[in-house]
């Protein structure tokens, strides 16, 4: 049974950084792609970034420059760094094993509030 289990996420003020966290358990091999999605009130989920086995990346327009996805295969933790916050950035963020490119996804965390203002 595949967990994920996000963290770091917490209020910072416009133009600050923070650096999301999550961490992989229960599984021995994924070929799914590790991504990261968040979800505004009001709002539909958006697609923010995946990184693959291979450990290409891809990102969104909304975040290309500003975020930043990397993965740790020794720790079993995909990371989300973020800089240049806005407040438009304010959102649950959620880590998932999906289909690249923000495809289905299989398995998702409980999520981490990260507020900007």
């Amino acid at each position: 049974h595949v967990q994920l289990v996000e963290s770091g996420g917490g209020s910072v003020q416009p133009g600050g950084s923070l650096e999301l966290s999550c961490a992989i358990s229960g599984y021995t091999y994924m070929s799914y792609c590790m991504g990261w999605f968040r979800q505004a009130p009001g709002k539909e989920r958006e697609w923010l970034a995946d990184t693959n086995s291979d450990d290409k990346t891809m990102y969104a327009d909304t975040v290309k420059g500003r975020f930043t996805i990397a993965r740790d295969w020794t720790r079993d933790i995909v990371y989300l760094r973020m800089g240049s916050l806005k407040p438009e950035d304010t959102a649950m963020y959620y880590c998932a094993a999906e289909d690249c490119g923000g495809g289905y996804v299989y398995y998702q965390g409980q999520g981490t509030q990260v507020t900007v203002s």
